[in-house]
């Protein structure tokens, strides 16, 4: 039975993508669910934002108020995602064409929020839970309220202003990240044999990912299966989104263990924070940059975010994988 456990751990995210994948195949080439076509898109983005709060309700359940810090690490992450954003917003008005294209791909890899399996796979990999949690909040705030400065220039025929964007964005976002939080923490301070049975619970909360996984990868096959790109457009972000996210994953790995070296902690401390800060700079909210490609920048963008779940995904099944047999 163990050993059973064991197999499906290891090939779970693998395989969560490779059904998310067959189920929206199933669907293209069965004309008598099409008609249905509009309610099961609905029903797999919805369900996907469920997952989403109830896997950030677990983390909030196993940490306190208390635990959530700001580090310096967590600033230069931020800073990276904003810079990074803003510069390469600059390229896309200066440019046209594929160029144009290509750099609003990059730029929406870039300051995409982080993901709420983030902590899912930080606690399973030993990384800092709560650091995570800090993190993500972080840059879903400040996300939330830079990106409408840049619709404008990106989309000239945006026609909103800059509090409905945030609006819209707020709406998308806020309700699966602060009701699950608020919820987690009275259950804390109210009733806490309820919260110890939930802390139980939690450690199942890579199951629910694989539930969500499943579903992002649905939404990640109609993207790409809808943009109608030609073979060389979509190679171009082929190449952008996995290019961003070896960056991304790389460069918050470098800042976990350089801060771990400015504070004179072991090398189980800097693996920690080196997991811990590339998993908040590199696992991204996938859903979150489709919707925001083809609701407010040029729709074939949001291909990159069905290829870039795809790279993180992969990565995060390899690293659990050298984790669970390190001998190998």
């Amino acid at each position: 039975m163990n050993k059973a456990v064991q197999i499906m751990k290891d090939w779970m995210l693998p395989g969560a993508i490779v059904l998310g994948t067959s189920l929206y195949l199933l669907y293209h080439v069965t004309p008598a669910l099409h008609a249905y076509g509009h309610w099961l898109h609905i029903a797999a983005s919805e369900g996907q934002r469920l997952v989403i709060a109830t896997l950030l309700f677990f983390q909030f359940v196993k940490i306190s108020p208390h635990d959530l810090h700001v580090s310096r690490w967590h600033l230069g992450a931020l800073l990276v995602q904003v810079l990074s954003f803003l510069a390469l917003a600059g390229v896309v008005v200066l440019t046209d064409g594929a160029a144009r294209m290509l750099a609003e791909c990059a730029m929406l890899c870039m300051i995409c929020p982080t993901a709420s399996a983030a902590g899912v796979i930080t606690d399973k990999l030993g990384g800092n839970l709560a650091a995570t949690v800090t993190y993500l909040v972080i840059i879903n705030v400040s996300a939330t309220f830079l990106i409408p400065l840049v619709i404008p220039l990106v989309n000239p025929s945006a026609t909103l202003g800059f509090w409905a964007y945030v609006g819209h964005i707020a709406w998308k976002v806020f309700p699966v990240l602060i009701l699950p939080g608020l919820l987690a923490w009275i259950i804390r301070y109210t009733t806490h044999r309820l919260q110890r049975v939930l802390m139980r619970w939690a450690s199942n909360s890579f199951y629910v990912w694989g539930i969500g996984l499943t579903l992002a990868m649905v939404l990640s096959t109609r993207a790409l299966l809808l943009s109608g790109l030609g073979i060389w457009a979509f190679a171009g972000i082929v190449l952008v989104s996995a290019g961003t996210c070896f960056v991304q994953f790389w460069l918050g790995r470098r800042m976990g263990r350089a801060r771990a070296a400015r504070a004179g902690l072991s090398a189980h401390e800097s693996l920690t924070d080196s997991i811990t800060a590339g998993q908040t700079l590199g696992q991204k909210n996938t859903g979150f940059l489709i919707w925001l490609g083809y609701n407010y920048m040029t729709p074939v963008t949001s291909v990159a975010g069905g290829l870039y779940a795809i790279w993180q995904n992969l990565f995060n099944s390899w690293e659990l994988y050298q984790k669970e047999h390190p001998s190998r």
